[in-house]
């Protein structure tokens, strides 16, 4: 190739699974994939657009075009990073700080943008991520609840189990005990 290189925004890639699926479906159909990572791949060459969107709609995905929707995608994959790291900060303005950073677009903006394009608030984006990591914990680990609160960035364990028990309707520890796998 000339080293022209296109890059594809991709809604809807949340874990490294989506990844192998989305590079698979791409090199089968004979794209020369140069980089991959969540919610975008860069690729050599030109693409033959209607045949990637084939491609990633059979797989669950679509391709963002809109400007604006390409920024909550990033600010989505972003977020998720961050909570699966173990970044996320119970202060607020660390949060903030770093996706302003990432982004290079003030949070208020940020926060106006997202809710635009989802129809739902930045903020209850993230905490229905952290919850979802909360579940994945209390499911998968024997973590108490005071490491996982401290891991996701939580004040207190009081303050998780108000926030999981006011969205789930449990309490973290009845959830562990009714969904936990058994540790044997």
């Amino acid at each position: 190739m000339s080293g022209i290189t296109t890059t594809i925004w991709i809604k809807g890639m949340v874990c490294p699974r989506c990844i192998r699926v989305v590079k698979e479906d791409l090199e089968n159909a004979a794209y020369s994939i140069k980089h991959i990572e969540l919610g975008k791949v860069i690729i050599e060459g030109k693409p033959n657009y209607p045949e990637i969107n084939r491609l990633l709609t059979n797989a669950g995905f679509s391709i963002v075009e809109d400007e604006e929707e390409r920024l909550v995608e990033h600010a989505k994959l972003l977020i998720i990073e961050l909570i699966e790291s173990n970044y996320f900060e119970s202060n607020f303005k660390t949060n903030s700080h770093v996706l302003e950073e990432k982004l290079k677009i003030s949070y208020s903006k940020l926060s106006r943008i997202f809710s635009s394009v989802t129809g739902t608030t930045l903020e209850r984006f993230i905490i229905d991520q952290k919850i979802n990591k909360v579940k994945e914990l209390l499911k998968y680990t024997s973590q108490t609840i005071e490491d996982v609160a401290y891991k996701l960035g939580y004040s207190s364990s009081a303050h998780l189990s108000r926030q999981f028990k006011s969205i789930t309707g449990f309490t973290p520890t009845v959830f562990r005990k009714q969904y936990s796998n058994p540790q044997k």
